[in-house]
């Protein structure tokens, strides 16, 4: 595809075989984003994720989807009809190419995350990728350094990192309020749906994955996992992970496709008190515990109990209620016009996509310990 003469973005271009994609043609030096009162956003995707992020960016006051671009002309209708003034495209290159257009948000299925991340950014776009961000940690490490290169903003959107109960997480694990934290304990199981380009793991597990990341600040040093696929031809649909760190800490993760009922539960234990957040409820979904145990070795005591409990009161405490992506959306965009770094940036999605690769790699193993390099400690 070669660009019209009247693009004044198409100054110097060369031509990129891009990983899993067709020879595109984007630009070849950085491009300086117009100064405009409201960012334009072009949205590609407009499938199962696509709308929520069209429906949020719509609702941002400096900032507007200006393009959405999907293969499927029903779904460019669907657009058309609720946002009338967005223009639409099943040409995601046209789009990338359009110099109208500040930075581009990604929803389409994986494997075609690289390709158009890095066309994006040769473009001179900013980019939002759908988690997974990328197939491999190798494709992740790559867009980091072209968004490096270009000075453009690479934000991966892991939902989770940016809602009331997980930031209050954070904020108590980080306060020491719990104590020591001694172990996560998640269950995210539900009937389907069923992914054709990824397992299990990276659709359930991601999630638990990040708000570990973000909530403990510390990256695991060792992943076993095990897993299977129970339909020949389709990614394991089930797997147990559990994440190893050098504090002592602990991390177990059970996901599934195969569940009856819809479970979102996560727990986290403390040496002084405990949290339990249940996703799934209509309100007090984060609850605080003041329960533990205490244990002595102390020889004077050594013909009592050597274990013992402590049951206190238990407070559901208030947390920000507001949509995960409509703040998502805003720090986005916060990000872009005052050159900050994203909470969950470039760096933040390559760790996920490791531990992907590692607990797979783990669960395919049967179980065998996959160590994490060094240098991916935090």
């Amino acid at each position: 595809m070669t660009a019209k003469k009247t693009n004044p973005a198409a100054k110097s271009r060369k031509k990129v075989i891009a990983e899993n994609g067709p020879v595109v043609e984007v630009l070849a030096g950085p491009r300086v984003a117009p100064k405009r009162d409201v960012l334009n956003i072009g949205v590609i995707g407009y499938g199962y994720w696509g709308p929520n992020l069209v429906r949020n960016f719509a609702e941002l006051t400096d900032a507007r989807v200006h393009t959405v671009a999907d293969l499927n002309p029903k779904a460019l209708e669907t657009v058309a009809r609720r946002f009338p003034s967005t223009k639409v495209t099943t040409d995601a290159m046209a789009m990338i190419r359009d110099p109208e257009i500040d930075a581009v948000a990604i929803a389409t299925p994986v494997s075609t995350h690289f390709s158009l991340a890095m066309a994006a950014l040769r473009a001179g776009k900013h980019v939002w990728l759908e988690k997974p961000m990328t197939e491999t940690s190798m494709q992740a490490r790559a867009l980091i350094e072209e968004a490096q290169k270009r000075g453009l903003t690479l934000h991966v959107d892991h939902t989770f990192v940016y809602t009331g109960p997980v930031k209050k997480m954070r904020e108590m694990v980080q306060n020491g309020e719990l104590g020591k934290t001694l172990y996560y304990d998640s269950t995210r199981v539900n009937l389907g749906l069923f992914q054709r380009d990824v397992n299990v793991i990276a659709d359930l597990a991601v999630h638990d994955f990040s708000i570990i990341d973000y909530v403990f600040d510390q990256h695991p040093i060792a992943v076993s996992a095990s897993g299977i696929n129970h339909y020949p031809g389709t990614p394991e649909n089930l797997a147990f992970i559990t994440l190893f760190y050098e504090t002592g800490f602990i991390a177990h993760v059970n996901v599934s496709w195969l569940a009856p009922v819809k479970i979102r539960s996560i727990i986290i234990g403390g040496t002084d008190k405990m949290i339990t957040f249940d996703e799934l409820q209509p309100s007090e979904k984060l609850k605080i515990y003041d329960k533990g145990v205490s244990f002595t070795d102390d020889p004077a005591k050594i013909h009592e109990m050597r274990v013992g409990y402590r049951t206190g009161d238990m407070w559901a405490p208030k947390v920000d209620g507001s949509e995960a992506l409509l703040v998502e959306g805003k720090h986005f965009v916060d990000c872009i016009r005052n050159n900050k770094t994203p909470t969950s940036d470039g760096e933040f999605g390559f760790r996920m996509v490791e531990l992907i690769e590692a607990a797979t790699a783990s669960m395919r193993g049967r179980g065998e310990t996959i160590h994490l390099p060094k240098n991916t400690s935090k």
